[in-house]
């Protein structure tokens, strides 16, 4: 196998506080070659050197944000100055919402790089508006607001490890909220908002797809049944032609109005069928928690 079938080259960038550095950390410890905040105009010049290198350096990641100042200007023309020389590369954005930077900027007592001593939501929508574009060419993006640090550490496995086989996909499968905007980052996006729906039950209402319950509530309806037959063997056939042309990952989202009953179910569905076949399944739930929750599976 020649370095080209090796080589990832992972670009982190997105909002501050939205959890790069722990990112990168993780990717770090799996076995990268990781570089934090690297100057973007610096940033095509660095990947030639790693992608003609003679090393056996395979993996590298590098942070770049904006921290830079003008000189992070430079990451559209470094972007395309990669795709011009054809050097593999993938862009990672991380974000989170307000609400929760805010948070967490407050609990660690630490100064956003672009408040310049006003309010820290002042230099968090400053920093929105710096990045909108380059949100738009991201590969992956990642919303931490909801996320606990075993979860990213999941993603980074699921998404970039290193100690495996190449010819396995890495197959990622997500339930999102139509109320909270349609994913940009999934190669399929399903809608189930034509299943039955528990949260007209008032039982059933604040409890999550992934309770037994409500699972059973969704899964007896005939209409559930006759979908779930044909998903799996829609799914395995995508998955089979994908694989075939050589895709390394594939991500599937599945949205419901709220992203807390229907499409978690048949998330979890999906991705326990998928995990049948396929060694590198990742389940996540984008907007679960940005619902009322008061029962889930895990007991949250």
């Amino acid at each position: 196998m020649d370095k080209m079938d090796n080589f990832r080259f992972v670009i982190v960038t997105g909002m501050s506080g939205a959890g790069k550095t722990t990112l990168m950390q993780y990717l770090e410890d799996i076995g990268y070659y990781c570089v934090d905040n690297l100057p973007a105009i610096l940033l095509s010049k660095f990947a030639d050197l790693c992608w003609n290198s003679t090393s056996k350096i395979q993996y590298v990641a590098v942070g770049t944000d904006t921290r830079g100042g003008t000189f992070f200007d430079a990451l559209p023309q470094a972007l395309y100055e990669l795709e011009q020389r054809e050097i593999p590369h993938e862009v990672v954005f991380m974000e989170a919402s307000n609400e929760a930077l805010i948070r967490r900027y407050m609990e660690t007592r630490k100064t956003h790089p672009l408040s310049h001593g006003n309010r820290i939501q002042d230099g968090i929508e400053e920093e929105r508006k710096i990045l909108a574009a380059i949100r738009t060419q991201a590969d992956m993006i990642i919303d931490t607001t909801d996320m606990k640090a075993k979860d990213l550490r999941g993603v980074v496995i699921s998404r970039f490890g290193i100690h495996r086989n190449h010819d396995e996909m890495d197959i990622t499968v997500f339930s999102f909220g139509f109320k909270y905007g349609v994913p940009i980052d999934a190669d399929i996006v399903l809608d189930v908002r034509f299943l039955i729906n528990p949260f007209y039950v008032q039982k059933y209402k604040h409890w999550t797809g992934r309770v037994k319950e409500v699972a059973d509530y969704i899964e007896k309806e005939q209409t559930t049944k006759d979908f779930l037959v044909h998903l799996y063997d829609f799914i395995d056939f995508v998955v089979d032609q994908f694989q075939r042309t050589g895709k390394r990952q594939l991500t599937i989202a599945i949205g419901c109005t709220g992203g807390m009953h229907r499409s978690v179910f048949v998330t979890e569905k999906l991705g326990a069928h998928l995990a049948e076949k396929h060694s590198h399944v990742n389940i996540e739930h984008r907007d679960m928690h940005r619902n009322k929750v008061e029962h889930d599976a895990d007991g949250e």
